[in-house]
């Protein structure tokens, strides 16, 4: 049996898993987007129709993820010298934007409806329809939300873990919508207001979860340096090969999923040149076996001079 080794095997691959996992979102925010925009016109439920609308986000951040995900896992070039690990993070980046566009959209709308409230303005009693199009959005997008993050654990990817509290956010947003829903429903006209209060909270949730997400893919696009723990833990890696007498002015960064780092080692000044290459190459080694084969290393050779 021919076996093509030339061609990449996908299959099990962080690239592969991501966009996999992106497609099943997809599709199934297609379908969830559809009838609740739908249950929201027939179901006469002004906050069903939002949360329909609200799905459609999800769609511009799967997109995202399934093109940067796959632009992240290309190896380095001409005009890339690093790789292009920061495509991942950019995607993580917008996605946070997203998010919290969405949450103060939300925010806004269900302060806009308290507001009408007290003013005597009567919020549409909805159908089951639209009862049952929440409760069925709250099942769908907590799945959504488990094997997402599961997944974007699993093959370490921020971009991916970012859609999946895309998915929870719209998730709680339905909570939200049931929650209203069933007070309109069961509970008279002045229990209506239970839907643009429950709106607020969620959307408030929402803003601190964009926030969190936004925060390391910003100090990942600065350049902030890798927290001390692991500068320290790099140090040490560094010291434990055999060769090197000390080391010193340690730069440190993220690229995506990988790091990068750039230390200066101190040698005996008494080695050879190539004794000395060899001692930075396996500086090189030691760090790709600490911190993954991704690492990028640029060790600078000084002389150690005792006092």
């Amino acid at each position: 049996m021919a076996v093509e080794l030339n061609k990449p095997n996908m299959e099990g691959s962080r690239t592969y898993e991501a966009v996999r996992i992106t497609w099943i979102g997809f599709i199934v925010n297609l379908i969830l987007s559809l009838g609740k925009i739908l249950a929201g016109v027939f179901g006469k439920s002004s906050a069903m129709l939002a949360d329909g609308i609200h799905s459609l986000s999800d769609f511009i951040t799967d997109f995202i993820v399934i093109i940067f995900i796959k632009v992240s896992a290309k190896a380095k070039d001409k005009d890339h010298h690093y790789g292009h690990g920061k495509f991942e993070t950019l995607a993580t980046l917008l996605i946070s934007v997203i998010l919290l566009a969405v949450a103060i959209g939300l925010l806004y709308g269900g302060g806009e409806k308290i507001y009408n409230s007290f003013r005597g303005i009567e919020i549409e009693k909805p159908t089951w329809l639209a009862l049952i199009a929440a409760i069925a959005s709250i099942l769908a997008k907590e799945w959504l939300y488990r094997i997402t993050i599961h997944t974007g654990k699993k093959i370490n990817s921020d971009a991916v873990i970012a859609n999946g509290w895309h998915h929870r956010s719209d998730a709680f947003s339905s909570v939200g919508t049931l929650l209203g829903i069933s007070g309109a429903m069961f509970l008279g006209t002045r229990w209506r207001i239970l839907d643009p209060v429950a709106s607020v909270i969620v959307s408030i949730f929402i803003v601190i979860v964009a926030l969190r997400l936004m925060k390391p893919a910003l100090d990942e696009l600065l350049e902030k340096a890798l927290s001390p723990e692991t500068e320290e833990e790099i140090l040490g890696t560094i010291l434990s090969v055999e060769g090197v007498k000390s080391c010193h002015n340690l730069k440190t960064r993220k690229m995506g999923n990988n790091y990068i780092i750039d230390v200066h080692v101190k040698v005996d000044p008494r080695i050879t040149v190539v004794e000395a290459h060899n001692v930075a190459s396996n500086v090189e080694y030691a760090l790709s076996g600490a911190f993954g084969t991704g690492t990028q290393s640029s060790i600078h050779i000084e002389p150690y001079f005792t006092k």
